[in-house]
C-alpha cells in the first residue's frame, strides 16, 4: 500500500512540475525577432516603416496599431480583419510587452494567425523581459499622449 501510495504521489508530483515548467512550443524563429534597438532606429529615421501591431494591453510605440490582447478571440477578429486586405509579404512587426515574451499569451494567437493566413514577412519584436524594461526604459519612441 505505501509503494502504491509513493509511486502516486510520484507520478502526480510529475505530472504537475511538468506542466507548470512547459512552455508552449514557441511558433517563432530566432530569425523573426526584430530588436527593440533596430525598431527604433527605423522609427526615428521614419523610413521603410512596417506596420507596427500592439498586440498587448497598451499601445507604447509610435505608429502602432492597437489591435488589443488577442488572446481574446474578439481582438484577434480585429487582426485578422486588419490584415485580410494586406499584401502577404507586408513588412509587420508585432509586440505586446506586458511579460516576457517566452510566456506571453498574446503573441502565440497573433503569430499563429500570420501563419495561418501566409504572411511571409512579420517579426516579433524581441522584448524578452517586458516593453517597461525593453522599450521605455533604453529612452526609445514613444507614443506622445
Amino acid at each position: 500500500m505505501k509503494k502504491t501510495f509513493f509511486y502516486l504521489i510520484l507520478a502526480f508530483v510529475s505530472f504537475g512540475f511538468e506542466q507548470c515548467t512547459a512552455q508552449k512550443p514557441v511558433n517563432w524563429t530566432p530569425d523573426q525577432l526584430i530588436e527593440p534597438a533596430a525598431l527604433a532606429k527605423t522609427i526615428e529615421s521614419n523610413e521603410n516603416l512596417p506596420l507596427i501591431y500592439c498586440v498587448g494591453p497598451g499601445v507604447v510605440i509610435p505608429h502602432s496599431i492597437d489591435i488589443g490582447m488577442t488572446k481574446n478571440e474578439n481582438n484577434l477578429a480585429k487582426f485578422k480583419n486588419s490584415l485580410s486586405t494586406l499584401p502577404r509579404n507586408t513588412d509587420i512587426v508585432i509586440y505586446c510587452g506586458c511579460c516576457p515574451f517566452d510566456h506571453c499569451p498574446n503573441v502565440r494567437p497573433a503569430i499563429a494567425l500570420l501563419q495561418q493566413m501566409k504572411f511571409t514577412n512579420y517579426h516579433l519584436l524581441d522584448l524578452p523581459h517586458n516593453i517597461k524594461t525593453d522599450w521605455i526604459a533604453k529612452g526609445y519612441p514613444q507614443m506622445k499622449e
